[in-house]
């Protein structure tokens, strides 16, 4: 696929991070990009520098997300591409015990469904409700008609302690990444999934310097931690290159992951 201004794209989280980058790189192809984010402030001032359009979407609500889709649609024409980056979660053991009292404590269910809801059933449902409208497109010159991008994490091969919920969850999006590309084959639209490591992103920019040393440190090389421009640089070739597809690909340093 070619990227230039006769492209639209959906980039969910695209207010910041992973989702920003990529926002940012297809822009600078020309492509008209909307915004699916909670944050409007961010959300807002990105699409003004880039010159597309910010639509105020919780990825994990039926209705949000089709209003989303409509006022992106009605404002850049139906979107080729969807980069799926919303997402996120809260840790915590499957049961522990608390040092002092000894009282057993026990993962909270609504914390786990939580998980699987943002990260999991939203991917899926912003890949059915793209899809659909994929399908109203002619093909492209090269055969495409449309492609996504989904964001896993290496959790999904390597959980550590307290991960069970995120883990399951974006171990789901490796897993439905093939045979989405199987429903999808004959219409023409591909589909990969990205498995990001440790990257230096907003969310992780927060903690101590010594902490983010140290994770830096734990990649084998580089010994850094991954720049959101680099896993907007992936994306990109799942997008424009015709053979990617169904493919569950990790960008990480070669590192792997310890139990906590």
């Amino acid at each position: 696929m070619k990227l230039d201004k006769d492209i639209s794209a959906v980039v969910t989280g695209g207010a910041g991070g992973l989702g920003a980058a990529c926002a940012r790189r297809l822009a600078g192809h020309g492509v008209r990009v909307a915004i699916f984010d909670l944050n409007e402030e961010a959300g807002e001032a990105l699409a003004t520098e880039i010159g597309g359009i910010f639509c105020k979407v919780n990825v994990t609500s039926d209705p949000d997300v089709d209003a989303g889709f409509a006022k992106a649609r009605q404002a850049l024409g139906q979107e080729r591409i969807l980069v799926n980056c919303a997402g996120g979660g809260i840790g915590a053991k499957t049961v522990s015990r608390d040092k002092e009292t000894g009282e057993i404590r026990m993962y909270p269910l609504e914390r786990f469904e939580n998980s699987i809801q943002l990260n999991l059933i939203a991917t899926f449902r912003c890949i059915v409700k793209s899809a659909a409208g994929m399908l109203t497109l002619p093909l492209l010159e090269d055969g495409d008609r449309g492609a996504i991008v989904n964001t896993a994490s290496v959790a999904a091969e390597e959980g550590q302690m307290g991960q069970a919920g995120y883990s399951a969850s974006k171990a789901g999006i490796v897993g439905m990444t093939l045979p989405i590309a199987r429903d999808l084959s004959g219409e023409n639209i591909r589909i990969n999934t990205i498995l990001p490591g440790i990257f230096d992103t907003p969310l992780l920019g927060r903690a101590p310097e010594a902490v983010k040393a140290a994770l830096a440190a734990s990649v084998p090389y580089p010994k850094r931690l991954g720049a959101a421009e680099e896993f907007a640089q992936l994306a990109e070739t799942m997008i424009t290159c015709g053979y990617f597809n169904g493919e569950d690909v990790r960008l990480d340093g070669a590192i792997r992951m310890p139990p906590r």
